[in-house]
C-alpha cells in the first residue's frame, strides 16, 4: 500500500512538512509506503474553466506546463492521500488551492478517480485560521467520496518558525494518532468478496436558475 502526501507550504521543511512527516513516519512503521510531494514552491496556475477535461476525458488538465497531471496519476495509483497546507489569511495557500482545484476537477470529470481511497487533511498555523483551512481541505476529500479517518482533535498543529510545531505536544500527538488511524483505515479499506464496493452512481446536477 502507498500514501502520497502533498506539502502546500512554500517552505520545503516548514511546519506543514513536519506535520506530514509525523503522520508518514507512523504509516511507514505500519508497513505502508509513503511519499511527500512539495507543491507549495511550484508555479501552478488555477483552473481556467476551459472544460477540456470534460471534453477529452483523458484524465488530464489542459494546462500542461506544470506537474499537476503527473500528480493526478500519482494520486490515482495511491491507496491514500494526505493534503497539507499552511494558513494564508485563514485559508489554503494559493498554490496548493490551484493544484487541488484542478486535480480534483479532473478526477471528478473522469469518473471520480479518487473514489473510496483513504485521505486526511493537516494544517500548520501560527495562531488562528487553522480550522477554516482544515475545513477547506476536507471539502476536496468529501466531494470525492474519500474515506476520512480522524484523530483525537482537529488536525491542526501550531508553530511559527520551521520546526517549532514539534514543540506543540498536543499537535504532535494529533498527527501521530491520525497516522495510526490512517493505517488502520487503509488496511480495513481493502475490499473482500464479503464486502463488495458499492456501485458508483452518475452525478446528478440541479441548476436553480433555469
Amino acid at each position: 500500500m502507498k500514501v502520497v502526501a502533498f506539502n502546500g507550504s512554500p517552505r520545503k521543511e516548514g511546519n506543514t512538512y513536519h506535520a506530514l512527516k509525523i503522520v508518514t513516519d507512523v504509516l511507514e512503521k505500519e508497513g505502508i509506503q509513503t511519499e511527500i510531494i512539495h507543491v507549495g514552491n511550484k508555479t501552478i496556475r488555477g483552473c481556467i474553466a476551459c472544460n477540456q477535461c470534460i471534453k477529452n476525458r483523458d484524465e488530464r488538465c489542459a494546462i500542461a506546463h506544470d506537474d499537476v497531471n503527473e500528480w493526478v496519476q500519482v494520486m490515482k495509483e495511491a491507496d491514500g492521500m494526505i493534503l497539507g497546507s499552511p494558513v494564508h489569511f485563514a485559508a489554503i495557500g494559493g498554490t496548493m488551492k490551484s493544484f487541488l482545484d484542478r486535480a480534483f476537477y479532473v478526477s471528478s470529470m473522469n469518473g471520480n478517480l479518487f473514489r473510496h481511497k483513504v485521505g486526511a487533511s493537516v494544517v500548520a498555523v501560527r495562531r488562528s485560521g487553522g480550522l477554516p483551512t482544515f475545513n477547506q481541505l476536507n471539502n476536496y476529500l468529501n466531494y470525492s467520496e474519500i474515506t476520512m479517518p480522524n484523530s483525537n482533535y482537529w488536525n491542526v498543529i501550531h508553530g511559527t518558525k520551521p520546526g517549532e510545531a514539534l514543540q506543540d505536544d498536543e499537535g504532535v500527538q494529533i498527527m501521530r494518532v491520525l497516522g495510526k488511524n490512517l493505517a488502520w483505515s487503509l488496511k480495513k479499506n481493502r475490499h473482500t468478496e464479503e464486502t463488495p464496493e458499492p456501485e458508483a452512481e452518475n452525478k446528478q446536477y440541479t441548476n436553480f436558475i433555469r
